[in-house]
């Protein structure tokens, strides 16, 4: 990825957000006082979905995953363009509600081909299957340090998530606490590890309450050592909560008993992670449970 991309990508997200609020929030205002469905119905079809879309997966984090691309939406916005290009064709409507109508589909191809792409992620020459996973330290709730010899002494999933900034990967943790008894009774570990502040890892280990390793990455060292640091990767704003614009690029490590490197995804869409289901298929097809 390069600078420019990994620079624009937190400005674009809230000025997209901005964007499909005002054109939701007008054509409704228009389809009230101009009465014209046609062209102000399209723009909301443009830009109401997908904004209601967008802020029931922040606000409520149902889920860990989505489909890549948004078909439903994708589709929707199709339909709109196409009624307000109709209205303008045929003199019904202004040049406005084509514009606004194109600008949200087009900023919405941007999202789901673009933001939410990781620009072709290779993978990390060090997370490699049949190898040895480095050395790094990290700090567990209570600040004491923790090597990766110490967390993968047993069968472990490691999991580099965003922060708890981020709702998918909220979704992706509470779903394993899920399964804890499930990964617990084959004697593996779960390691959560993230590069926000110390403090947000102690209070998400509080909320979940399962015997699982929360730590926190200072400085992103593990993940710059392990090539799957994410310049840039912070929304815009969310520095003002206390994370750093650097942040990491969603992973999964699962070890085996010696160390070694078993398996590893590494998305390129920030929306596509694997299932609990698919760790645990893992696990068990290489003999990775309780003695």
């Amino acid at each position: 990825m390069s600078a420019v991309t990994n620079a624009l990508k937190p400005i674009f997200i809230g000025g997209y957000m901005m964007l499909l609020m005002g054109a939701t929030g007008y054509s409704g205002w228009m389809i009230h006082f101009d009465g014209n469905m046609q062209a102000w119905g399209g723009v909301l079809l443009t830009s109401a979905p997908i904004l209601l879309t967008l802020s029931w997966l922040m606000a409520f984090r149902p889920t860990a995953r989505t489909s890549a691309r948004f078909p439903s939406l994708n589709a929707l916005g199709a339909i709109g363009v196409a009624l307000a290009a109709w209205a303008w064709i045929s003199r019904d409507a202004g040049w406005l509600a084509l514009l606004l109508a194109t600008t949200s589909w087009g900023g919405f191809w941007l999202y789901a081909y673009w933001f939410s792409s990781f620009g072709g992620r290779r993978p990390s020459t060090k997370l490699v299957a049949g190898s040895r996973l480095p050395h790094f330290a990290l700090h567990d709730v209570h600040g004491n340090v923790v090597t990766s010899e110490q967390l993968t002494d047993r069968p472990a999933i490691l999991i580099f998530y965003r922060g708890n900034w981020c709702p998918l990967c909220m979704a992706q943790i509470r779903e394993l606490a899920e399964r804890y008894r499930e990964i617990d009774a084959l004697g593996v570990r779960v390691a959560l590890i993230s590069p926000q502040p110390h403090g947000n890892t102690v209070g998400l280990a509080g909320k979940f309450g399962v015997k699982f390793d929360f730590l926190t990455d200072a400085g992103n060292a593990a993940a710059r050592m392990l090539g799957i640091a994410h310049p840039n990767g912070l929304p815009m704003g969310m520095q003002m909560l206390g994370y750093d614009s650097e942040t990491v690029l969603p992973t999964v490590v699962i070890t085996g008993r010696d160390g070694r490197i078993v398996w590893t995804h590494e998305t390129d869409n920030y929306r596509v992670r694997p299932e609990p289901d698919t760790y645990l298929e893992v696990l068990r097809g290489h003999g990775l449970h309780a003695a």
